[in-house]
């Protein structure tokens, strides 16, 4: 059974004491032509799925990202003055995106979250997309930011590619950026136009 948003803002209130200021999401996917063809610049047409990683968040005063998640059971910390990797975490997708974003020139505010999913890991769904796109939701929640579906998918593909280290297309992080429930979607991943297909 998908993760209920409410559920999610009522344990960030028992964590952190209030309630989230915002909860956001990004979906996990499945490829339902064109594996393999992303990185080649080919045509891919995915689909989000409704199994997703959901943060809840709100502001704080410093430049500090606070997030507990409930999978691992533990919560994280980081500064967003200077950016270390610190081994391979769940906590360094985090601060690949943070990193991606003001290498990007975007400003950098400081939250803090309770994040959970539900897309199985390891399993070919876009886990790792998912969570760098509901990171990406969470800083543009926190900070103001216009939410560009193809901007963010690109930032979350080099958050992967050069913090993380894994080499990836941008289909996964596209489809969690822009999918629309019921509808797969077509991405030409030279031009990175998109289009919904019911």
């Amino acid at each position: 059974m998908p993760i209920d948003p409410q559920e999610t803002a009522k344990r960030f209130s028992k964590l952190y004491g209030q309630p989230p200021q915002w909860v956001v999401r990004a979906p996990g996917r499945v490829n339902l032509i064109g594996e393999h063809t992303d990185y080649n610049e080919g045509f891919v047409l995915p689909m989000a799925i409704d199994r997703a990683v959901w943060i809840a968040l709100r502001p704080r005063e410093d430049r500090r990202v606070v997030v507990h998640s409930v999978n691992y059971g533990q919560t994280g910390e980081f500064s967003l003055e200077h950016f270390a990797k610190e081994g391979s975490g769940w906590t360094e997708y985090f601060k690949a995106v943070a990193w991606a974003l003001g290498e990007a020139g975007f400003p950098l505010s400081g939250w803090e979250g309770l994040v959970e999913g539900d897309v199985p890991v390891g399993a070919g769904l876009s886990s790792s997309a998912a969570l760098e796109l509901a990171t990406a939701r969470a800083f543009s929640a926190v900070g103001g930011l216009p939410w560009d579906p193809v901007a963010m998918a690109r930032l979350g593909q080099r958050a992967e590619n050069e913090w993380i280290g894994v080499r990836c297309g941008i289909m996964d992080q596209l489809v969690s950026a822009a999918g629309r429930a019921g509808h797969a979607l077509l991405i030409d991943c030279r031009s990175l136009d998109f289009e919904p297909v019911p």
